[in-house]
């Protein structure tokens, strides 16, 4: 996507937690990824991520979708938000929103989520749940390019967990999310650098597979 020493204008949004968020930013600030991060928005003004990037150092906004009568009109004052500060590249990162073609149009094959699942098995919310309710003896996470499906973009990677006899919800969330915590900023990484070219549905990497 661009030279491998350029720092890429990002932009991150959640709406929670923002953990992911945390990773993206410490690697950006440790040199590990080549992004400049122009601004961490959320749509939710209570989000806790929202301090944690403040407290790092990062530039934070607040986007309230409840100020705006349907999801093109939020859609069309997000995508002016990020235009704004010179966003090229936007990272999700536990975003409570389906985009709709109104934001992707203006970053195309730019809009990057992580999923906590191995797409396209359990897509949409509640994955570990999913996962555990039928029974798999693997999962994991997916980083993939968004588009105006719910989790159905191209996937970049994936990285793996064993589901153990005794898992509940909570605990496999927690050791997909330590995945989830090393490939999403690995993967942007090497979609930032050119490292994965994507064609169609297809995409060709050189990272690792992050499976633990």
């Amino acid at each position: 996507m661009t030279h491998p020493t350029a720092r890429v204008p990002i932009a991150i949004l959640i709406s929670g937690r923002g953990t992911n968020m945390v990773a993206l930013v410490q690697a950006a600030l440790d040199g590990r990824l080549s992004a400049d991060v122009r601004v961490v928005l959320s749509n939710r003004p209570d989000a806790p991520g929202l301090a944690h990037a403040a407290q790092m150092g990062i530039p934070t906004a607040v986007l309230s979708h409840r100020d705006f009568p349907d999801r093109e009109s939020f859609d069309a004052a997000l995508a002016d938000a990020l235009d704004s500060r010179g966003v090229q590249v936007v990272a999700l990162a536990g975003f409570m929103r389906v985009l709709t073609p109104t934001f992707l149009r203006r970053f195309p094959h730019r809009v990057v989520n992580i999923h906590p699942a191995l797409l396209p098995a359990f897509p949409g919310m509640h994955a570990q749940r999913q996962a555990l309710d039928y029974g798999v003896k693997i999962a994991g996470c997916t980083v993939h390019l968004v588009d105006d499906g719910t989790d159905t973009g191209p996937i970049l990677a994936q990285g793996t967990v064993e589901v153990r006899d005794d898992d509940d919800e909570a605990s496999l969330a927690a050791r997909i999310l330590a995945v989830e915590n090393r490939l999403y900023p690995d993967t942007l990484q090497a979609l930032l650098t050119g490292r994965i070219q994507v064609s169609g549905r297809r995409t060709v990497r050189s990272i690792g597979d992050g499976s633990c």
